[in-house]
């Protein structure tokens, strides 16, 4: 009988249903412990497990996070748009992986759902000579629209 071999790395990078755990989370912490408990949580994940990508920010600028994107929305199928100038980066997506494909599994998307870019994106910015803000968010696609620009000094 043939048996087949397989490691991790043999697999495309895919995780979509992660994000129906996230959002099932997300919203107990919000029922339970009140919205706030719910950036605490996004704010201190960010910080460590975005750390290499905060420092890539520090040591070379809003290109690191332009690459970032990217990427990221390049192995999750996301269309994005992505204007930068020295001092700002405004990354538009046109509607979110993670949000579509919960819609479409039928999982429940929380009503903070948005946190995940909003004290995401901050949290990864903290630190830094950059903040973000996040422009505009639509619950039902995650359209978004985040502004990265350099902090005034």
């Amino acid at each position: 009988m043939p048996v087949m071999h397989r490691s991790a790395s043999d697999n495309s990078y895919l995780h979509k249903d992660f994000n129906g755990a996230l959002s099932t989370g997300i919203e107990y912490l919000h029922r339970t412990y009140g919205a706030e408990a719910v950036r605490r949580y996004l704010w201190q994940f960010a910080t460590h497990w975005y750390a290499p990508l905060t420092e890539a920010l520090r040591q070379r600028g809003l290109v690191a996070l332009q690459e970032h994107f990217e990427r990221i929305y390049a192995l999750e199928g996301g269309r994005i748009t992505i204007t930068r100038t020295e001092d700002e980066l405004v990354l538009h997506v046109e509607a979110c992986p993670a949000v579509m494909h919960m819609r479409q599994q039928g999982y429940p998307v929380t009503e903070l759902f948005c946190e995940t870019s909003r004290t995401v994106n901050e949290a990864i910015c903290a630190g830094t000579p950059y903040a973000a803000e996040l422009l505009d968010y639509d619950a039902e696609t995650g359209r978004s629209t985040t502004r990265f620009y350099r902090r005034v000094a």
